[in-house]
């Protein structure tokens, strides 16, 4: 059984709740198509196709609609129902549910107040960051208290898209926000944080960077040079690389090929991006892992065996 650590879920009433609000940098709009009309309807289409994928367990993540404002109490209000709302369907389905943890950013102590929350008491692996928050990027110290928690909890940091294109008009105006805007905004987020000396700071977080790392394996060798000036100990940018992990959202089976090329196939986790693939394409996206052409032991590790690894002590994997 497979192991999606790349999927959402998101409610009418949690999206109308963020425009109550007064609205998120991105807009609630991205969400609206992709939710059902009840938690039932929902629940049976997402059931049927993990069934058909084999899929045992959806980590769940509020996508790029996070509770971010500049107003404490909104953000606080916004992270505690998206973290209660996840709390539930893993209590209603713990073999089939787990998520990770919305933060009331850019509010640092009440981030770690609710972290602490959502790792004791909700039983959340880890937190969910967009690939900048409110125009700071991962990689400024601002945000080191909350890696140095996540690092002393040996906890899990899920990266998604903040769906901003990097500031880029130009992308927007393509209408490819998300399949150009988004992998740039993956590309340039890992690349900010390798910059900052992340790995070497905060050794212990378990660091998932979504769709492959964007166009990391394709421009590994090109932005070697310009980005290992900032780099600890000189270290080449793809032995840093390394040391994060990445999800499979994708699709396309030479691009995958790629990314094991240039991280390792040890280094990939399955994901889906459900419910923004799905019907067949949630199936698709497992059924390319193993259209790649990869060893068996491969892809058998990046279904679930690098999930293990990464979620260790975390899940009881021999119930799923």
């Amino acid at each position: 059984m497979r192991v999606d650590v790349h999927a959402h879920y998101l409610s009418t009433e949690y999206l109308d709740l963020l425009d109550r609000l007064g609205g998120i940098e991105s807009g609630t709009h991205l969400g609206r198509p992709v939710t059902w009309p009840s938690l039932k309807e929902d629940l049976e289409a997402r059931f049927r196709v993990m069934r058909e994928a084999d899929v045992a367990l959806q980590i769940l993540s509020v996508s790029g609609l996070m509770p971010f404002f500049e107003e404490k109490q909104k953000a606080v209000t916004a992270a505690q129902y998206a973290n209660d709302m996840y709390a539930e369907l893993m209590r209603a389905y713990p073999t089939q549910f787990s998520a990770f943890a919305a933060l009331p950013l850019p509010h640092v102590d009440a981030a770690l107040e609710e972290m602490a929350r959502a790792l004791d008491e909700l039983t959340m692996p880890g937190i969910t960051l967009t690939t900048s928050v409110m125009g700071r990027s991962l990689g400024e110290r601002f945000f080191d208290p909350i890696y140095a928690e996540l690092d002393r909890r040996r906890a899990v940091l899920f990266i998604h898209p903040a769906g901003l294109a990097c500031g880029s008009q130009p992308i927007v105006k393509s209408g490819l926000l998300w399949p150009l805007g988004g992998t740039a905004e993956d590309t340039l987020c890992a690349v900010q944080m390798m910059q900052s000396g992340f790995t070497e700071k905060f050794p212990n977080v378990r660091v998932i960077m979504p769709h492959l790392g964007g166009t990391l394996p394709f421009l590994m060798h090109r932005i070697d040079r310009p980005v290992r000036k900032d780099l600890p100990d000189q270290a080449p940018l793809q032995d840093v690389a390394r040391k994060f992990w990445y999800d499979t959202v994708n699709g396309y089976p030479p691009a995958l090929r790629c990314a094991c090329e240039a991280y390792g196939a040890d280094r990939l986790v399955f994901g889906t991006d459900y419910p923004f693939f799905r019907d067949a394409a949630y199936k698709g996206a497992a059924d390319y892992i193993v259209q790649t052409g990869l060893s068996k032991e491969d892809t058998e590790a990046i279904f679930v065996g690098n999930a293990q690894r990464v979620f260790d002590g975390m899940f009881d994997f021999a119930k799923l």
